[in-house]
């Protein structure tokens, strides 16, 4: 998989390819390392290889499928092989977001720009980051540590649905799913973010 130079993009995808579907188990492969690859997830979600977008979405997908995070940083793994590249911020984006309701629990389910569905709950948190320009950066938890950043505009849609409950005797003002609360920031200062 290390390879690079023409037709490193092929041969990569051809040592992948297994023609399953969804995400392969990297959690329990452990190759030695073969060094690190030109490739970079930029933060907004487009996959480069050599400096090119990737313009497959099939091939982002397979390698979004054998993609794993050990630390800080982001491998591509099969079996017998594992390579590193360059995350800018997290590799996914939540592009959608549909509401599911069952037995009057409120369920949000989004999906990833590798199309992935993934419901919001205590497995798969959202988590809301401050950012320097004092608005909020949206997060959701996709799999074995690697997060998807939720569009600007899904995010209007969360503070659209949020709520104020109290959580250790501070007013939070967060999003409900699943049965989970996630907190985006204090009810009194919400104005700071928005």
């Amino acid at each position: 998989m290390a390879k690079t130079g023409q037709g490193g993009l092929e041969a990569m995808a051809a040592s992948l390819s297994g023609g399953k579907s969804g995400p392969a188990p990297v959690e329990r492969w452990n190759p030695p390392f073969c060094g690190d690859i030109d490739m970079k997830i930029a933060s907004d979600g487009t996959w480069f290889y050599q400096k090119t977008p990737i313009g497959r979405p099939a091939l982002v997908k397979l390698f979004a499928s054998v993609l794993k995070r050990e630390g800080d940083r982001y491998f591509l793994v099969t079996p017998v092989e594992k390579v590193g590249l360059t995350v800018e911020d997290v590799p996914f984006l939540s592009v959608e977001m549909t509401i599911e309701r069952e037995a009057g629990v409120r369920t949000l389910a989004f999906r990833t720009n590798v199309d992935d569905w993934v419901r919001a709950g205590a497995d798969h948190r959202l988590r809301f980051e401050p950012e320097a320009s004092g608005g909020l950066r949206p997060y959701l938890h996709v799999r074995r540590g690697l997060w998807a950043k939720v569009t600007r505009a899904l995010f209007y849609d969360l503070v659209a649905l949020g709520e104020t409950r109290d959580i250790d005797g501070k007013a939070m003002f967060g999003v409900a799913s699943d049965g989970a609360f996630f907190p985006m920031a204090e009810a009194d200062v919400l104005r700071e973010f928005a």
